[in-house]
């Protein structure tokens, strides 16, 4: 373009570009079918889905891979986090523009997908792992075999593909390791790591709450045995009541990590309730958006997953896939399993009516403070 020429919009979106790239296997416009033109598309608008939510991502990850993350810049990764979920919502939806192919019409082309198959996203990917999903929670795609098989050539080398998410897994911290070095940091009852009684300070709060979630649930079983009326029915909401409030306490004090890892654990947990339940703390107000946000993307990438299922099995059932997979079993099974923010979730199942949690100590330190 001559240097002076003024921009125009098809410049400036590279709009030739786009419009020549549905042409399929054949690299020929006037080849695929509008059904199959519609199916490329679809998934070609998905990638750059996709790259948007990596960019915003990894913002955000970079700002909590700081030592000292700036109070003034947790709206900004607010804000990041809400347009990864809004990305993702749209991206939901669109799966509607899909499933306005009838199976014939899929079925008409499929055999030219033989063996690709979305399983070989890179970019989709690179979200599991910069979101912090482990290689070990990972479903193997084709039978025992790694998922990064299915992302090389066919020749057996790492190609373009495979070469991403072999960058983006020594693209460390992953967003998840950056938050959770957060949360460790984060002052609880005023008290920090650094600090030489934090850990004691840790236990009182835990053991404070713990005492009156156990006082919640009692009043909570004794209601509920109440409505039951007596008999079994009692006894087993009375040992339901009991099993939670004993799980409850097992998980705050991390019981179920190896014991050397159990301190780090406790805290990232303790923090993760502290933030919860004082939520209405001046400083305290966007650290719990941020967690809030966090929530929101990961259930926004299951309902994708689980929305993704319904479509594939509307339109083949539960055919194996292109790529070899198990197809909708395999799909329906990650939506079950993916997720990297196990914390989070879990401390929803924890919290306590605000009247009813412990009173916070140092509460000034968490106010608002002006000096003029």
């Amino acid at each position: 373009m001559p240097e002076n020429r003024p921009t125009t919009y098809w410049d400036y979106i590279r709009v030739p570009d786009l419009l020549a790239l549905q042409g399929g296997v054949e690299h020929d416009e006037g080849t695929p079918s509008q059904d199959e033109v519609l199916f490329i598309t679809a998934h070609q608008v998905y990638e750059l889905w996709f790259k948007l939510i990596l960019g915003s991502l990894g913002e955000a990850r970079d700002l909590f891979a700081l030592p000292h993350v700036p109070d003034d810049q947790l709206a900004g990764v607010s804000r990041r986090l809400d347009r990864i979920a809004t990305i993702l919502h749209i991206a939901t939806d669109h799966l509607r523009v899909i499933e306005t192919l009838t199976p014939r019409d899929f079925l008409d082309f499929r055999e030219k997908l033989f063996p690709a198959s979305g399983g070989q996203s890179p970019q989709f990917r690179e979200i599991e792992i910069l979101m912090g999903l482990p290689d070990e929670a990972r479903l193997p795609y084709v039978s025992d075999g790694d998922y990064r098989d299915v992302l090389r050539e066919p020749d057996g080398t790492d190609g373009w593909a495979a070469s991403r998410v072999l960058e983006r897994l020594a693209d460390v911290p992953t967003f998840k390791d950056a938050v959770e070095d957060w949360l460790h940091r984060t002052p609880i009852n005023g008290s920090t790591p650094d600090d030489d009684a934090d850990a004691g300070v840790v236990v009182a709060f835990l053991d404070d709450f713990l005492a009156r979630h156990g006082v919640a649930s009692v009043a909570q079983a004794d209601h509920a045995a109440a409505l039951a009326g007596g008999g079994e029915a009692e006894a087993r909401l009375r040992e339901r009541y009991a099993a939670a409030s004993d799980q409850a306490s097992a998980y705050l004090r991390a019981e179920d990590v190896a014991e050397d890892e159990r301190p780090r654990r406790r805290r990232i947990r303790a923090s993760v309730v502290f933030i919860e339940t004082y939520r209405d703390l001046p400083l305290l107000a966007w650290p719990r958006a941020i967690l809030d946000g966090i929530v929101a993307v990961e259930q926004r990438l299951v309902i994708f997953r689980q929305r993704h299922a319904r479509m594939v099995e509307r339109i083949i059932g539960r055919r194996v896939g292109t790529g070899g997979s198990t197809g909708v079993d395999y799909l329906d099974e990650t939506a079950l399993r993916y997720r990297a923010f196990s914390d989070l979730w879990a401390a929803r199942t924890l919290l306590l009516p605000s009247d009813q949690a412990p009173e916070p100590s140092g509460k000034e330190l968490y106010e608002f403070r002006y000096e003029g």
